[in-house]
């Protein structure tokens, strides 16, 4: 699913957002799911590379809450 704002991403199961003024660059997400959350690669994050339940408990870790998800219903995030 495409979206004008280039910090969200989505697909049919999750939207992930990104608030880079919030990051604190830990580096926590890509040293720990580097198949979805990619340094070098844009769109840096990729929702293909691992199971939703994966990338929620990876979301949960980041220390500056610079991450957050909602899971895609009939309702809008």
């Amino acid at each position: 699913m495409e979206t004008n704002n280039p910090n969200v991403f989505s697909n049919n199961d999750i939207t992930v957002t990104y608030k880079p003024r919030v990051c604190i660059h830990a580096e926590r997400c890509a040293r720990e799911l580097s198949n979805v959350f990619r340094d070098s690669v844009i769109p840096w994050i990729d929702l293909d590379g691992a199971s939703t339940k994966k990338i929620i408990r990876q979301i949960k870790k980041c220390p500056s809450g610079a991450l957050d998800y909602c899971l895609n219903k009939k309702e809008a995030c």
